[in-house]
C-alpha cells in the first residue's frame, strides 16, 4: 500500500443540495402524513375520507416542498452571485486594499509575513482565483460549488411522496386500521432516521428514535384534535 493510498479518503458531498432536500422531505412527508391520518382517524372518518386526505396532504406537500426548496435555493444562489459581484468591484476598484486584506488572513491563519506577503502575491495574480478565495475565507461560500436549485426540488417532492404513501399503505391494501397505519408510519420513521444517521456521524438508534420522538409529538397533536372535534353528522 502506498503512502497516498493510507491518507487518501472522500468526502460525502454536502454543498449539492440533494442530501438535506432529501432526508427533509422524507422526514416532513412522513410525519406530515402520520399527523393527517392520526387526525382524521381518531375523529372517525371513514377509510375512503383517511386516504382522500392523505392523498391531498402527499400532492400538496410534496408540490410545496419542492417549490419552496428552489425558491430557496434560487436565493441562496442569487446571493452568492451578488456577493461574488461586490468582491469582484472591490478587488477592481482596490485591488491593493484586497491583498493586504488578504495578507492579514494569512497571518491569522497562522503563515509568518513573509509566506502571508508572497502568497497573496500569487493568489492576486489570477483575478477569478482571487476572488473565489476572498469569498471562501471571508464568508465561507466558493461561488464554483452552488447548489443546484433543480436538484433538490426534484429530490424534495419525490421523498417526501415516498415519506407520505408510508402510513397510508395498510388502507391503500384495503385494511381500515388506523392502528395498522400508524403502527407502519412509526417503522417509516425510524428507518428514515436509520438511514440518514449513515450519512452523519451520529449513532443510528439515536437517529432513528429522534425522528420517532418527532413524529410522535406532531401525531399526537393532531390525534389529540381529532378525538375532540370528531367527524360532524352528514348532511
Amino acid at each position: 500500500m502506498t503512502g497516498t493510498d493510507e491518507i487518501g479518503h472522500t468526502h460525502a458531498d454536502v454543498s449539492g443540495g440533494r442530501l438535506r432536500a432529501s432526508v427533509f422531505g422524507a422526514m416532513d412527508g412522513l410525519v406530515t402524513n402520520i399527523s393527517l391520518v392520526a387526525g382524521v382517524g381518531a375523529a372517525g372518518a371513514s377509510a375512503r375520507t383517511v386516504i382522500l386526505t392523505g392523498v391531498a396532504g402527499l400532492v400538496a406537500g410534496a408540490f410545496s416542498m419542492a417549490l419552496g426548496e428552489y425558491t430557496s435555493v434560487s436565493t441562496q444562489n442569487e446571493q452568492v452571485d451578488a456577493e461574488t459581484h461586490t468582491e469582484r468591484r472591490e478587488l477592481r476598484d482596490n485591488p491593493a486594499g484586497e491583498e493586504a486584506e488578504l495578507v492579514e488572513m494569512f497571518t491569522d491563519m497562522g503563515m509568518t509575513g513573509t509566506t502571508a506577503t508572497s502568497a497573496a502575491r500569487e493568489v492576486h495574480a489570477d483575478p477569478e482565483r482571487a476572488i473565489r478565495i476572498h469569498l471562501t475565507h471571508e464568508l465561507g461560500i466558493d461561488p464554483e460549488e452552488q447548489p443546484s436549485p433543480m436538484v433538490a426540488a426534484v429530490s424534495s417532492l419525490i421523498m417526501f411522496a415516498l415519506g407520505a404513501v408510508v402510513p397510508l399503505i395498510p388502507y391503500l391494501l384495503g385494511f381500515n386500521s388506523l392502528l395498522a397505519g400508524l403502527v407502519v408510519g412509526a417503522v417509516g420513521l425510524v428507518g428514515a432516521g436509520a438511514l440518514a444517521a449513515k450519512f452523519t456521524a451520529k449513532v443510528w438508534w439515536k437517529s432513528a428514535l429522534r425522528q420517532l420522538a418527532f413524529g410522535i409529538m406532531a401525531a399526537g397533536a393532531t390525534y389529540l384534535v381529532g378525538m375532540l372535534i370528531g367527524v360532524g353528522p352528514t348532511g
